[in-house]
């Protein structure tokens, strides 16, 4: 009696555990991973708004660098403007790639070392950020340096710095998260320096460097320094759950680019063509990698190349929620696509 007591009081704790479990699933995102998988990938991109994407771009880039687009939604949600497939899009932390290949074609040349410091390259802040006679250039690249990431300061989005002497600021003083080298943690403000310390070797902006090494030799006409070097209306508008107004304005120190010109950079940076020589490549394998993200308020961006398959894929979806499960809709969509663009290759 006892006994079969005890067992029935078991089986209601299990099942009042697996309800209270039941309530906490993710279930917009169990749906989306398991609906039935289109047959294109123009269906999958149809989703978008079910999704909660007020728009989308995809870019497929294929053997011999030819691109097919896809587009869904909106590029302008107010005056129900349709996704533009040529619309230019704030690419965010993808940019880190085209400064990495500055980086690496400026070592090449001596103009810079990997092994040099914060401090050797930009001696006013020694004192004003903690190691940065320890710090090198290499550090600065691979997110190893400690130093904090600006972005991260307390409701940083809320308000954007413009300028990067405003962004610096946030963290001058600050003590190091870690000690140069002793771990990783993604960090803007390591590509932030990154950019300052181009400018004073060169001495002349680094994004005019980046067109005149690396746009204009591979024919990117559509690929932009900043919202201040563009025709606003040709941007694709950014949205955030909740935040009625317009992102797109807003000056945020992104690069801007079509999905097509983003994904010729990205085939060029993994067929090794960015690169002038074997060198080169090298140096920038050392320090970076091949594919990336991108997330700021209103852009979110992936960008990657596909070995098996041989094919770059760019997606732009321009509507963004930091809580919630905004960013994993998106990679779910992405990968959807990726696994549409395998079956149709067997």
């Amino acid at each position: 009696m006892v006994k079969n007591k005890s067992i029935r009081i078991r089986r209601i704790v299990l099942l009042l555990g697996t309800l209270i479990s039941l309530y906490f699933v993710p279930w917009p995102i169990v749906k989306a991973w398991i609906l039935p998988l289109p047959s294109t990938v123009q269906e999958q991109v149809n989703k978008a708004g079910n999704y909660g994407f007020d728009g989308i771009i995809v870019c497929v880039n294929k053997k011999g660098n030819q691109s097919k687009l896809y587009t869904s939604g909106y590029k302008n949600r107010e005056n129900k403007i349709p996704a533009d497939p040529n619309a230019l899009f704030k690419i965010a932390s993808v940019s880190k790639l085209y400064n990495a290949v500055a980086i690496a074609k400026l070592v090449r040349d001596k103009k810079l070392s990997l092994d040099k410091t914060l401090a050797d390259y930009l001696p006013e802040l020694n004192g004003r950020i903690e190691y940065a006679d320890k710090i090198t250039l290499r550090m600065l690249v691979m997110h190893r340096s400690g130093i904090p990431n600006f972005t991260n300061t307390y409701m940083y989005w809320a308000a954007p710095k413009e300028t990067s002497e405003e962004q610096l600021a946030l963290v001058l003083n600050k003590p190091a998260n870690f000690k140069p080298d002793e771990d990783y943690e993604y960090s803007n403000t390591n590509y932030l320096l990154l950019g300052k310390i181009m400018n004073r070797v060169l001495e002349y902006d680094n994004f005019q460097y980046i067109q005149d090494k690396i746009l204009k030799p591979l024919n990117l006409k559509h690929t932009f320094g900043s919202i201040q070097n563009v025709n606003i209306d040709d941007v694709m508008s950014g949205y955030y759950v909740g935040y009625n107004s317009d992102l797109k304005t807003d000056n945020i120190g992104s690069i801007l680019a079509t999905a097509e010109d983003l994904s010729k950079f990205i085939r060029a940076l993994n067929d090794g063509s960015a690169f002038r020589d074997q060198k080169e490549q090298e140096i920038y394998s050392s320090i970076y990698k091949y594919g990336h993200t991108g997330l700021i308020p209103g852009y979110q961006t992936i960008a990657k190349y596909h070995k098996n398959i041989d094919v770059v894929v760019i997606q732009y979806t321009n509507t963004v929620n930091f809580d919630g499960y905004n960013w994993n809709m998106s990679e779910i969509m992405y990968n959807r696509i990726i696994k549409i663009l395998k079956k149709q290759q067997k």
